[in-house]
């Protein structure tokens, strides 16, 4: 199939070299239109599709600058080069300002059309680049709409299928006699909806990579409190969370350990019938660090150490602290109240942070 040769719309006032530019241009591979003046080249572009435009620069009344800034004005100008017979670089200069793709100095002689053709067919190659690179950012702008909208769904259907999971716990939990047996069905169904919260922001959201900490930990905390307070003893988790965002990954282990220590300080820090405030902090520390802590203000840590409970959250703190490299403290709050404080810190690697 042949293809169709570049159309070229000249402009040029010289009727004489209006034939030569038609005659050689034509002998190399264009298709060229011509127009006497300025206003004419203006319609005729109005008018037809064009894949170059030529203008001479010395034309009466509307001269080649004017011409140029009435063509850049048009919707969807092709490009322009920009003809002129003086070598003055002011003339080239302010050519090229105007919007014009590149310029030519008019001679006498065969040379001329050499340069021309040159002159074009770089244009035209420049000028396609262009039109390709766009319709590629097209593409991937659509491509990553389409990602987006998969991921979401994707986030969206994990959420469900995790509350679903959660409901059953919830009824496994209720038929068991067992108080051990039922609160550890129920710790489990905490660390679950831990999980599901990343995933059900990560869907409501407009971004499906990375997880706004200050609204997942406040969340968390708002959730925490529910679950922990009874009518005779209130548990209030609050927190002091910096606008961090991470990726899911580190989101849902800084979220499970938060959960655990949280759950620990509801139950072992204030007794039974006691009311009490857990606070949960995240901020960074030396720009390359991130350091997670949970405060009470309650009995403390026992004197011999000794890990309350099953140690299974233990466990899963340390498990995750090993992943990612991270050191984990036990101490007093720093505001030297009673109580217990446990941190971790960890560093922040590529991919943790949007960019």
């Amino acid at each position: 199939m042949r293809t169709a040769l570049p159309h070229i719309l000249y402009i040029d006032d010289d009727e004489g070299i209006r034939r030569l530019v038609s005659r050689a241009l034509g002998r190399k591979g264009f298709d060229v239109s011509l127009a006497a003046s300025g206003a004419e080249g203006v319609k005729m572009t109005e008018a037809g599709a064009f894949d170059l435009i030529a203008v001479d620069h010395y034309m009466p009344g509307q001269d080649g600058l004017a011409t140029l800034e009435v063509l850049r004005a048009l919707p969807d100008c092709p490009p322009i080069v920009y003809v002129t017979g003086s070598e003055e670089s002011r003339i080239a200069v302010a050519a090229l300002k105007s919007g014009a793709d590149d310029y030519v100095v008019k001679s006498v002689g065969a040379e001329f059309f050499d340069l021309l053709e040159s002159s074009f067919v770089q244009v035209l190659e420049r000028a396609q680049l262009r039109r390709e690179r766009e319709q590629a950012e097209i593409d991937l702008r659509a491509s990553n709409a389409r990602l987006e909208a998969l991921l979401k769904e994707v986030n969206h259907r994990v959420a469900n299928n995790l509350q679903m999971v959660m409901s059953f716990i919830a009824l496994q939990a209720k038929s068991l006699p067992d108080d051990a047996a039922r609160e550890t069905l129920q710790k489990t169904q905490q660390r679950i909806a831990t999980v599901a919260q990343v995933n059900r922001r990560l869907y409501t959201t407009d971004d499906v990579e990375f997880v706004a900490m200050d609204d997942y930990l406040g969340g968390l905390a708002a959730d925490l409190s529910e679950s922990w307070s009874t009518s005779a003893a209130r548990r209030e988790v609050v927190a002091d969370v910096e606008a961090i965002k991470l990726s899911t990954d580190k989101a849902v282990a800084l979220g499970m350990i938060a959960n655990e220590w949280v759950s620990n300080a509801c139950k072992y820090a204030y007794g039974e019938a006691g009311s009490g405030r857990v606070r949960i902090f995240l901020r960074e520390v030396d720009g390359d660090l991130l350091e997670l802590a949970v405060e009470d203000d309650g009995c403390g840590m026992p004197s011999n150490g000794a890990v309350r409970g099953t140690g299974l959250g233990t466990r899963l703190i340390e498990a995750m602290a090993r992943t990612h490299r991270a050191d984990v403290k036990y101490g007093t709050p720093d505001s030297g109240s009673s109580g217990t404080r446990a941190s971790i810190t960890l560093p922040l690697r590529r991919g943790d942070r949007p960019r």
